[in-house]
């Protein structure tokens, strides 16, 4: 039905709550920008090597928070001990990760059934703000990039206001750690490769959380693959 097609050659998604089909569809997404990039003059030879080397070490990069998560199974479930029965979660970013606080939203919604939403950081005072106690964990995505200092700013905002705050940050990052109640780590990436890693240990901590809850992560009561049903 449609022009062009881009496969994602990830195999079929077996879960409802899509992880490796949106992982996939990132990456598909930024092959297509090389390509165009290409085409229009605007990525020399030099510069294309050196997206596509970034591109050939996502793997290990995404392989280094799995293989984290299994050495620090007991962080992610510690967390999701503590913060099982919030009824709200409420998640940040800026700029190029602000889709992935949407995801990791939308993630920890789909299959633990708490209310949560991704809001973009810079926006936080109009509106969200008035929302922060104890009582609603703030998911920060506070990344070594270009917004990083603003990000801090941000945490600092909710902690002056009583809030809880769990951050994603880049290994190593101690700023970040004395500022937030918890931190989780991400290895550094590329910025324009670091949604497809932040992602990552986004929807862990929404497993973990979901499964304290006795949900079931891979069928989500109500929930459906879109293109099964109309």
């Amino acid at each position: 039905m449609s022009d062009g097609v881009i496969y994602m050659q990830a195999g079929p998604e077996i879960g409802v709550a899509s992880t490796k089909a949106f992982t996939a569809s990132l990456v598909d997404q930024y092959l297509l920008a090389l390509h165009l990039g290409k085409l229009r003059g605007l990525i020399d030879s030099a510069r294309m090597k050196e997206l596509v080397e970034d591109l050939a070490e996502l793997p290990n990069q995404v392989g280094q928070v799995l293989g984290d998560s299994g050495a620090h199974t007991h962080d992610y479930d510690a967390l999701a001990a503590r913060y099982f029965k919030r009824e709200n979660f409420l998640y940040l970013g800026r700029g190029i990760n602000y889709p992935i606080a949407l995801e990791g939203a939308l993630k920890l919604k789909e299959i633990s059934y708490i209310h949560a939403e991704g809001y973009p950081a810079g926006e936080m005072k109009h509106g969200p703000i008035a929302l922060i106690d104890e009582r609603m964990p703030v998911v920060a995505i506070a990344v070594r990039d270009s917004v990083y200092e603003k990000m801090l700013s941000q945490i600092e905002q909710v902690k002056a206001r009583g809030g809880v705050v769990i951050a994603l940050a880049t290994e190593g990052d101690q700023a970040v750690a004395e500022k937030a109640d918890h931190v989780i780590y991400a290895p550094p990436t590329p910025p324009l490769l670091s949604p497809v890693v932040n992602v990552v240990p986004l929807q862990l901590l929404a497993y973990f959380i979901a499964v304290r809850r006795g949900a079931d992560v891979d069928t989500p009561r109500n929930l459906a693959k879109s293109v099964t049903v109309e």
